[in-house]
């Protein structure tokens, strides 16, 4: 395997051209239906409808390529703006986020990148853990920065503010994620992820909301 330096792969915003979208496209669904393994650059190609010259023109090899695809999604889903206005009160911020935050991850055809990145972080640790970062532990601190806002105000009392956000997530994802995930059961319905969010909001409130309130 080639070994992976980052300092060759332009990210997207840098020669964001419209061939290179065309072979990010293609190449995604070829991994996707495929998997990192089974995918070949002549088969991205043909997807991609371009020839392999002109994909080795934009990515030296699969690895650097596959890359591009992650780095894609990374800043898709670093779009999304979460509401921590930290003079919101918890109760409103937790139940918009939760519910903002569990339909972007179990979105129709989301959890297609989520898995090909799970696959390939083994063989490509750098790529796992860049997403984990960029993605899930940025909106990890985002929260925890929220949170202790509105201990500073007293509406809250949490000894661990980083772990109190890590545990909110997991709360929202009960008996949703996984199930998507694994393909065994469909991205859930708004009603549900209210539903499940709900429950977390309450149960979070619980534990660390002050008595004054």
């Amino acid at each position: 395997m080639v070994a992976t330096d980052r300092t060759t792969i332009p990210l997207l915003g840098e020669e964001d051209t419209s061939k290179r979208r065309q072979i990010l496209d293609g190449a995604s669904k070829v991994f996707l239906d495929l998997g990192f393994d089974g995918a070949s650059m002549g088969e991205i190609a043909r997807a991609a409808g371009v020839s392999k010259g002109t994909l080795y023109v934009y990515f030296a090899d699969k690895n650097r390529l596959f890359e591009a695809i992650v780095e894609r999604e990374m800043l898709e889903q670093q779009k999304n703006a979460f509401n921590f206005d930290p003079e919101r009160d918890a109760s409103t911020t937790l139940r918009e986020f939760g519910q903002a935050y569990i339909e972007l991850l179990c979105r129709p055809g989301g959890g297609s990148a989520i898995r090909t990145v799970m696959a390939i972080a083994e063989r490509m640790p750098e790529v796992g853990r860049r997403y984990y970062e960029n993605v899930l532990a940025q909106t990890i601190g985002r929260l925890a920065s929220y949170f202790q806002a509105r201990v500073h105000v007293e509406e809250l009392a949490i000894p661990d503010c980083q772990l109190a956000a890590s545990q909110f997530m997991q709360m929202c994802q009960a008996s949703l994620f996984l199930p998507f995930i694994f393909q065994a059961a469909p991205p859930p319905s708004s009603e549900r992820i209210a539903k499940v969010v709900e429950s977390a909001t309450r149960m979070f409130l619980a534990a660390y909301q002050t008595s004054a309130r």
